[in-house]
């Protein structure tokens, strides 16, 4: 038996498509009942927030780019959340190290999540503990030496994973650990807020007469 489905240009899907399978009425489980999206939600609805290695900077990430969607993505990324530390395996003398503060996503959709690039080394608290504190060591003078030296080839170099894992940490520094991750977070909550307000300077900067 032949299935015929009548629509009207008005109520062509978004693009006008003009599939005739678009339109089987055997799509159809009826109109009774609150859509599936009302209980869940697919991934493709979700935006991210994409780090590049340039965006973490001497300890904290600064970044004023927009979140996208996911079929904006061009690459594998990996997922970033707050409280991680984050280390560009590219190019180590570009210092871009930072410590994952709440604040980045401040101001944006609960929808929104971070993502960075695959560049990155991405580390984890073991035990839920603070490890801001790893983010100035790995940017003081000796750490940085070591990755310099560690750094293999010419045109992008890099250092491995293995030379990260293995760095020791010294005594002194674990026993502080937990001042210095408090000390470091309340300074980049002040860097944090200090570059909200410059950002907004900056859109306050495009009205014709700013009113100060």
């Amino acid at each position: 038996m032949a299935i015929s489905a009548i629509r009207d240009i008005e109520r062509l899907d978004e693009g006008l498509v003009l599939a005739p399978e678009r339109y089987d009425p055997r799509r159809r489980l009826g109109d009774a009942g609150p859509r599936l999206q009302v209980s869940a939600r697919s991934a493709n609805e979700r935006s991210y927030l994409v780090l590049d290695t340039g965006d973490a900077q001497n300890g904290i990430v600064t970044t004023a780019r927009v979140p996208c969607a996911a079929t904006h993505l061009r690459s594998a990324k990996k997922r970033i959340e707050a409280g991680q530390v984050i280390i560009s395996r590219l190019r180590p003398y570009l210092r871009q190290v930072a410590w994952i503060d709440s604040g980045i996503l401040a101001g944006h959709s609960p929808d929104v999540e971070l993502v960075g690039s695959t560049e990155f080394y991405v580390l984890n608290s073991r035990d839920r503990t603070s490890i801001a504190f790893l983010a100035p060591f790995l940017l003081s003078s000796p750490v940085q030496a070591v990755l310099a030296a560690a750094q293999e080839g010419g045109h992008h170099p890099r250092f491995n994973e293995q030379t990260l894992r293995t760095l020791p940490l010294p005594e002194l520094l674990v026993e502080r650990r937990a001042e210095l991750s408090a000390r470091f977070e309340e300074a980049v909550e002040g860097a944090r807020a200090a570059y909200v307000a410059m950002e907004r300077c900056v859109l306050d900067a495009r009205c014709e007469r700013a009113e100060w």
